[in-house]
């Protein structure tokens, strides 16, 4: 059998979201932080460890009829800053964009500080970082001025979910 027989398509969606170049083996990553499991009537694509000439491998999802707001965007960046996002109308790609991590991040995923502010029951506050540095990430609590690594910030936004 040749290697183009051998080659599986993925499926076209008509209207949504492709999250491309994903880290290879984070794309269930991604599903869970984005809460798709919970999406009923949409088709959702999820590909993983796909070959890639960019990357050698990547990770795919495919969302029908579904666009990220900008949080979602920030929740990607957390995970795999070198994803992208194609916005998908009537089969094609309309537009395409790095996913960004802004300097500021509001409510994504709690301080690792349990005497924060933004922990308390007490106080309905939204968590606020700012991001001081990207590579390796680390984060500061805008309340407490706790650090946070790269590591940390995985585990609470898996927590958090």
């Amino acid at each position: 059998m040749t290697k183009e027989k051998q080659k599986m398509k993925i499926t076209r969606i008509k209207s949504g979201t492709a999250i491309d170049h994903i880290t290879p083996g984070s794309a269930l990553k991604v599903f869970e932080l984005l809460d798709l499991e919970f999406v009923e009537n949409n088709s959702i694509t999820i590909a993983i460890r796909v070959d890639s000439k960019k990357m050698g491998k990547k990770d795919l999802l495919k969302i029908e009829d579904k666009f990220l707001t900008p949080t979602e965007s920030a929740m990607i960046a957390l995970i795999s800053p070198e994803a992208t996002i194609n916005i998908i109308k009537s089969f094609e790609v309309t537009e395409k964009h790095p996913v960004e991590l802004p300097e500021q991040l509001t409510g994504i995923f709690d301080c690792s500080n349990p005497n924060c502010i933004s922990n308390q029951d007490r106080e309905p506050i939204e968590s606020k970082f700012q991001v001081t540095n990207k590579d390796p990430l680390t984060v500061r609590c805008l309340y407490c001025d706790n650090m946070m690594e790269e590591t940390q910030i995985a585990h609470q936004l898996i927590k958090d979910r």
